[in-house]
């Protein structure tokens, strides 16, 4: 790890594309930057299959191939990577001291990227039943639940991707939405509707996940009528929204009411100098790897810069 009178010139804290990105440009600009790789390295790509939307690959490219490609151009290019997850840092004086669940050092800037995680229900039985039925990924387990009963739960694109996703292995796909209409895009929806795998329940809300070592079924509540009712399934899956990977900074930065970081406009800088913010801990508007791989390389040159300025101003 570096010392405060040696520090990392830039430290990089998660690996999806704008962690990468963002190694990649410092790298090149030799700046030697480290990589810490967080709880899942590779970022939410790695739980995704195909990716058809990224430009370059006119084929479409699995998630987890994507994100190798990506450390690989990285650290061809000088960028060190460590699996270890920052748990806090210290931005009352620079050097900026940070702390992983491997040791501390210190820094010169730093870009966090760190993205977003799932987020739960919160329910009585939900996180229990974890891996034994619940998950918030279909594209990591679905093909468990071939010829079984599943529910989708959300209203959105990722909702309506899951769902779509889990008609190739299950029997039956119910998608539990609490309004009466999709807050997904027109495409989304076409997909749902003409899939004759998917029901939709509108108007519907999960009270419970019921099952004593494994998912059994769910109890739903029609939110017009307060009527409860149980529907048997054996796979639940939540796909509505995430929570960003900011704790560890908001003692020292801002953050919009939902834990986004803010930045800067048309910038990746935080209110604090030296530290910059890529990538879906910030971004809660696009959440596409193709601009977060473009917040990264933000990251970097502004990092470069500013590093730059403050060796001429010393």
């Amino acid at each position: 790890m570096s010392t405060r009178e040696n520090p990392e010139k830039v430290v990089i804290f998660g690996s999806g594309p704008s962690g990468w990105t963002a190694a990649i440009y410092a790298s090149r600009a030799d700046l030697e930057p480290i990589v810490y790789e967080g709880l899942q390295p590779g970022g939410q790509l790695t739980i995704t299959t195909d990716v058809d939307n990224y430009p370059g690959f006119p084929d479409g490219v699995m998630g987890p191939d994507m994100m190798e490609q990506f450390k690989a151009q990285a650290v061809r290019f000088g960028t060190r990577a460590v699996y270890a997850s920052v748990e806090n840092v210290d931005l009352s004086e620079w050097p900026y001291r940070y702390v992983t669940d491997q040791g501390e050092g210190w820094a010169q800037t730093l870009i966090i990227a760190t993205g977003a995680s799932a987020r739960y229900l919160g329910l009585p039985n939900e996180i229990r039943l974890q891996g034994y039925g619940v998950s918030a990924c279909a594209t990591c387990d679905g093909f468990f639940y071939r010829d079984q009963v599943v529910v989708v739960v959300g209203g959105g694109d990722s909702a309506c991707e899951e769902a779509t996703f889990l008609t190739k292995f299950a029997s039956k796909v119910y998608m539990i939405v609490r309004r009466d209409e999709f807050r997904a895009s027109k495409i989304m929806q076409h997909r749902v509707e003409k899939n004759d795998k998917v029901e939709v329940l509108w108007n519907t809300e999960t009270v419970d996940v019921l099952g004593k070592d494994a998912v059994e079924g769910v109890r739903l509540k029609n939110n017009k009528s307060g009527e409860q009712f149980d529907l048997a399934c054996t796979g639940f899956f939540l796909a509505i929204g995430h929570v960003p990977n900011s704790q560890p900074f908001t003692d020292w930065l801002e953050t919009d009411s939902d834990g986004y970081l803010i930045t800067a406009p048309d910038s990746t800088a935080t209110q604090v100098d030296g530290v910059f913010a890529a990538g879906d801990v910030q971004d809660h508007v696009y959440r596409q790897a193709v601009t977060a791989a473009g917040s990264g390389c933000m990251a970097a040159l502004e990092a470069e810069r500013w590093l730059t300025h403050k060796e001429h101003a010393s």
